[in-house]
């Protein structure tokens, strides 16, 4: 008999971190893996930010620190999202945590009751739908398309929401897809969110300095400031600072939400690496060119990556308008043989059968919620993008 709980069987690992594992093991076998499942940027920490930690170590500044974050790096995060969302948060409503899906979940933690459901637009981050179920709650799918570019559109969100919505999870830039709110969008999906006020929004910023379009995602609460008083807002230093592995996060909302998300962070992980937020508060209050830099070259990526997909007949490509994937539709290939004989059934199939035909590594769609589609990541250098979607054109050119 088991001493795993029965709730616990239900959720399954990470399929990005199964992914890794699987590139990892081909890679003790001697094989060269183009990996193309990464979700983190292939940069180094800038300097100055390496330099910030390596002081705070100098210095001795590796005690414990307050559950809820140090003060400085609450300022500046207050700092960061007066200009990033357009409100200003007094410090007490910031938590700072060990990576922004830390602050997910603690927000989902604080504020789920058995049977309340929460809006989880499809495609989603592979984590969404588990960590609401590992907090008590039910996910809820909406469903997006390609011809939508992937985007959650007001009848589609008004159809979703019931007596029993407690949150909706908005993601933009996304994770898979790369889809960018547009203002228009965000407003016509706080109309929605007006008529209802039983339902809360948390929006997941991770990716939102990293849009193509010369300027940060557009926010929520920038268009519809009267729903920050049931909004959460959350980001980090992963993505735009190349920090993935510092694993600092941040979130900010209503008093009474923050209060109890602290009180769930105080009783599991507690505060977050002393030297980590030290790192982070160089992030947000230094030099902010590399960030700029990042996202030229993630845009040059994006650029190569969709010039090489979209020649390939079988492959729907929306370009992405922010993060680093690309979500192409190979609906158009199930059902093909490849060279062997064998059918591609699914985008699994596609993609096992790419690894193994081409050794370029991806995620399928069914992970994120959204069948006959599958994930590349273009954080991977130049030369690996080029490489690694051109054997996907070359694999995928083979099929019959």
């Amino acid at each position: 008999m088991s001493v795993v709980s029965a709730k616990l069987r239900q959720v399954k690992l990470s399929p990005s971190v199964a992914a890794r594992a699987i590139v990892a093991n081909l890679r003790e076998q001697g094989r060269r893996i183009i990996d193309l499942t990464v979700g983190e940027p292939d940069f180094p920490t800038p300097d100055h930010i390496r330099q910030a930690a390596r002081e705070a170590i100098d210095r001795g500044d590796t005690k414990y620190p307050l559950s809820q974050g140090t003060l400085a790096l609450r300022r500046a995060v207050q700092q960061r999202l007066q200009a990033d969302v357009g409100q200003s948060y007094p410090v007490d409503q910031i938590i700072v945590s060990t990576g922004a899906k830390q602050v997910l979940y603690n927000g989902l933690a604080a504020s789920l009751e058995a049977g309340d459901e929460v809006i989880v637009p499809t495609p989603y981050w592979v984590s969404y739908p588990d960590m609401v179920e590992l907090a008590g709650g039910t996910p809820v799918f909406a469903g997006t398309s390609s011809s939508e570019a992937y985007k959650l559109i007001a009848e589609v969100l008004e159809r979703a929401i019931s007596p029993k919505t407690k949150w909706l999870m908005l993601n933009s830039p996304s994770n898979p897809s790369g889809a960018l709110y547009s203002a228009e969008e965000l407003r016509e999906m706080a109309g929605v969110l007006r008529a209802h006020p039983h339902v809360w929004v948390m929006t997941d910023d991770i990716y939102a300095r990293l849009s193509f379009g010369g300027q940060n995602a557009p926010h929520l609460l920038q268009v519809a400031p009267d729903l920050a008083d049931r909004t959460l807002v959350v980001n980090g230093v992963s993505k735009a600072y190349a920090m993935t592995g510092w694993r600092i996060g941040y979130g900010a909302g209503p008093k009474d939400l923050i209060k109890a998300m602290a009180v769930v962070q105080s009783q599991s992980t507690s505060g977050a690496s002393t030297i980590g937020q030290v790192a982070a508060l160089a992030a947000l209050t230094g030099p902010q060119d590399c960030v700029d830099r990042f996202t030229a070259v993630f845009k040059e990526r994006r650029d190569l990556a969709v010039a090489i997909l979209s020649d390939v007949p079988g492959l729907g490509i929306v370009v992405p308008d922010g993060a680093f994937y690309v979500f192409p539709d190979c609906s158009a290939l199930i059902g093909k043989k490849t060279p062997s004989g064998e059918v591609i059934s699914s985008d699994v199939d596609l993609v096992q059968h790419i690894l193994s035909q081409a050794g370029v590594a991806l995620i399928d769609g069914s992970s994120y919620g959204i069948a006959s589609t599958f994930r590349v990541s273009f954080a991977a250098s130049n030369d690996d993008v080029r490489q690694g979607c051109e054997a996907i054109r070359d694999v995928c050119l083979a099929l019959a």
